[in-house]
């Protein structure tokens, strides 16, 4: 019988290294159990870090409570305040104004994106309005549409339209120059091109933008509800800011985090199933 030849050693090592996981690569792959870990620690970390600096007593309880005192006022205010009720409406709030904007402001972003004489009559205009402060507008939606429930979905409108309707314009702009010349090779219409080109290609990309603008319509939530609120999580941070009940504003900006990451890993679950020809 033959002996076996012995495998060289620089071999056995280039083996090694290709096999072992390696992190440190640029957009580099990590099974799904790794990124659940390192997912947990990040989330985790901050919290831990948080009850051991209240813990040894370098804050004071009265402007940062500790991790416990904030879990009692959630469990209080879900049992005798009406958390359920605050959570319903200001969902309401921010997913209306954020629908009515995305309805609008993504046809508006094709055509931005699509035709250059759209662009340069709207793009400026948008451009202007989009560094205006929403909170600026609390006075005239007041007068224009009331104090009722239209005035704080005006204001969350406000805060995102205009910036998805860029973000959506640049989003067919990206769509490859190759892919249009190649269908009007082929004898297509402009609606054809608009329906089986642009928006085919465009659309992973239009997803990320109505997640990043998802979270945008929850930072103005507490903006909307100073229009003369009585309900709703923004309005109950700034009630608890009036009585230093800092527990409670505490609360409140977990509570919203909480809402928004759910948002946000549903819009991302969408995506994975939608487009998962992405990853491959």
């Amino acid at each position: 019988m033959n002996a076996q030849a012995p495998v060289p050693e620089k071999k056995v090592l280039a083996a090694s290294r290709v096999s072992r996981p390696r992190w440190w690569v640029i957009r580099g792959e990590m099974s799904g159990r790794t990124t659940a870990i390192l997912a947990a620690i990040g989330l985790t970390a901050p919290f831990v870090a948080w009850w051991l600096y209240t813990l040894m007593g370098f804050a004071d309880p009265l402007f940062m409570p500790g991790p416990g005192a904030v879990a009692e006022r959630v469990w209080h205010w879900w049992t005798d305040e009406g958390l359920l009720g605050d959570t319903a409406i200001s969902v309401y709030r921010v997913m209306v104004g954020f629908l009515i904007s995305a309805l609008i402001a993504l046809p508006l972003g094709l055509y931005l994106g699509t035709y250059r004489p759209v662009q340069a009559t709207l793009e400026p205009l948008i451009d202007f309005i989009r560094y205006m402060p929403a909170v600026a507008f609390i006075p005239l939606v007041m007068l224009w549409v009331g104090i009722g429930e239209s005035s704080k979905i005006l204001i969350i409108f406000i805060g995102t339209f205009f910036q998805m309707a860029l973000m959506a314009a640049e989003d067919v702009r990206r769509v490859p120059m190759a892919q249009i010349e190649a269908a009007q090779t082929m004898g297509a219409s402009r609606s054809e091109i608009i329906r089986l080109v642009v928006l085919p290609s465009a659309r992973p990309a239009l997803l990320d933008t109505l997640r990043i603008t998802c979270g945008w319509a929850w930072t103005y939530l507490v903006v909307a509800e100073l229009v003369a609120s009585n309900s709703g999580l923004g309005y109950a941070i700034l009630r608890a800011q009036r009585y230093m009940h800092t527990d409670k504003i505490f609360a409140g900006i977990l509570l919203i985090g909480l809402i928004g990451l759910l948002t946000d890993q549903a819009f991302r679950w969408i995506g994975r199933r939608a487009f998962h020809w992405q990853k491959r």
